[in-house]
């Protein structure tokens, strides 16, 4: 077995398939040694599949001639060229390219190029719910029908009281949650249903030094988060709900966090 000290090129090298099949080994035995590798590695991943989500649609589309002639020269390149969605995708395989790192795009108006902790937080959070809301036996890792233990379990690992919000009143049930890395940090997920099988995902952690509040969508088409962050924790619900319908669940659920957090 290859011996050697790795780091988090390797990691984007694993990602990418271009890690030497000799060195797999002690790679492996390198991440189970290092838990904040190890963490940062499923944060990759997940962010890589968030992104390739978004953009499956756009991937196998034909370049258009117009991009396509200015690229070889054959037409002048104007100052500003507007943005088609062949262009996300085009800059969705650069960022893949050089590290596998998704979420970027703010909305539709662009790629972000700053990196502030709200928009992480909702990076997070919508790669978190584009993998596991569309898993049926494997959505949570303890179901809603052990909900004290999975209150307790959370608590404890991601260090905040957290008593999962009752949305029932707003049409949803709770189907349960999982704890996930976030960054140097971990994050609670709890993952709601409503009787159309529509999925909602609260997503929790004590990741958090800023005071702010928004909206923010990874892609014009895919889910939306609504996010909080306060008093040394960030909380972002998500969902593809229309917008003034996800904002009100939201705040439901915000208030009730809130309210257990003071508990």
């Amino acid at each position: 077995m290859i011996r050697r000290d790795f780091s988090e090129r390797d990691i984007h090298m694993a990602l990418d398939g271009e890690l030497p099949s000799d060195e797999r080994s002690a790679y492996d035995a390198w991440l189970d040694a290092n838990p904040e590798m190890k963490a940062k590695s499923a944060r990759f991943t997940a962010d890589r599949a968030a992104l390739r989500a978004a953009v499956a649609d756009v991937l196998d589309e034909a370049v258009p001639a117009r991009l396509r002639k200015v690229v070889l020269g054959e037409v002048p390149v104007k100052a500003v060229v507007p943005r088609s969605r062949w262009w996300f995708a085009a800059a969705a395989a650069v960022l893949l390219a050089v590290g596998g790192l998704g979420g970027y795009f703010a909305g539709i108006d662009g790629i972000a190029l700053e990196d502030p902790a709200e928009d992480r937080l909702a990076e997070q959070a919508i790669a978190a719910h584009v993998i596991y809301a569309a898993e049926k036996r494997h959505a949570v890792e303890v179901p809603a029908s052990d909900k004290d233990h999975l209150q307790t379990w959370l608590s404890n690992r991601v260090g905040l009281k957290l008593v999962a919000p009752d949305l029932t009143a707003d049409g949803f049930q709770l189907v349960g949650g999982r704890l996930l890395p976030a960054g140097e940090s971990k994050a609670a997920m709890l993952l709601y249903e409503d009787g159309n099988g529509q999925r909602i995902s609260l997503f929790v952690t004590t990741e958090s030094t800023e005071n702010a509040k928004g909206t923010y969508a990874a892609t014009q088409d895919g889910p939306e988060a609504v996010y909080w962050l306060d008093k040394g924790y960030g909380c972002a619900v998500v969902g593809s709900l229309p917008r003034e319908r996800l904002a009100e669940v939201a705040r439901s659920a915000y208030t009730q966090l809130v309210n257990g957090l003071a508990s």
